[in-house]
């Protein structure tokens, strides 16, 4: 997979991705990562790409131009058009179905934007996607697109060291991940439950899915409408909610 990210802060992007897995990704040939300035498309001696808002307001918008030939110095290159991912607020809140859906990609370019925006006609002309990382504002887009395509990047096969990582770890089945345990068997008086150390695989599997039905109805009730669920899950949720709201009840 090759990911391009335009930005005004290639180095901030690039050094962060880098680090650990995805940069080993990188070395082994899984993925690339390509970080355009779009600075370097500026029109003025200056390298200046922002300019104040026609009708006027606070802040400063980014120029059309600049980013719309750092697009096309990534396009050109591209067999087909990749999808062009804008990190913004207004967009589709950011989840693991969306993660899986963009992993099949062979190219994506992410835009990032800065101040109080990117000229609205440019990413009319070549944004396809508007994602948003949650309910809430940051400085600029790099933040937004590294955490984005981490969890992109790990869904490609070979980049996780052990591919089944990711086929059953948090909301793979609409369910939050079990509690997990390594040694020391005790802890501060606290054990590792039994049933981890007894050896027995069936035992443990479904005393895994149990605790993440449990935690899922505890924490995220919401993600219990997409999950399949048994009948016996199905009641054991339920239970579950019930003494959650009881608690809050109580308090």
């Amino acid at each position: 997979m090759k990911c391009h990210i335009l930005t005004l802060f290639p180095d901030m992007v690039l050094e962060g991705l880098r680090t650990s897995i995805l940069g080993r990704a990188e070395e082994k040939g899984l993925l690339s990562l390509h970080g355009v300035n779009i600075r370097d498309f500026a029109e003025n001696k200056h390298n200046r790409v922002d300019d104040a808002p026609y009708g006027g307001g606070a802040g400063l918008v980014m120029q059309p131009g600049p980013v719309y030939s750092a697009w096309r110095s990534v396009a050109e290159t591209c067999e087909r058009q990749p999808r062009v991912i804008y990190l913004t607020p207004q967009g589709r809140v950011f989840n693991q179905e969306i993660a899986g859906e963009l992993a099949e990609e062979e190219e994506l370019i992410f835009l990032c934007g800065h101040y109080e925006g990117i000229d609205e006609r440019v990413l009319e002309l070549i944004v396809t996607d508007y994602l948003s990382i949650g309910d809430y504002v940051l400085t600029g887009g790099e933040l937004a697109a590294m955490v984005v395509i981490d969890s992109v990047a790990r869904l490609v096969p070979g980049v996780l060291h052990n591919d089944a990582s990711a086929e059953i770890e948090t909301f793979s089945d609409s369910l939050l991940e079990y509690p997990q345990y390594t040694r020391p068997e005790e802890f501060m008086g606290k054990k590792v439950p039994e049933v981890l150390l007894s050896g027995h695989h069936g035992n443990v599997d479904k005393w895994r899915r149990e605790q993440s039905v449990l935690r899922t109805a505890r924490s995220r009730p919401d993600l219990l409408k997409k999950a399949a669920l048994t009948e016996a899950e199905q009641e054991l949720a339920e239970k579950e909610l019930r003494k959650t709201l009881d608690f809050h009840g109580e308090m």
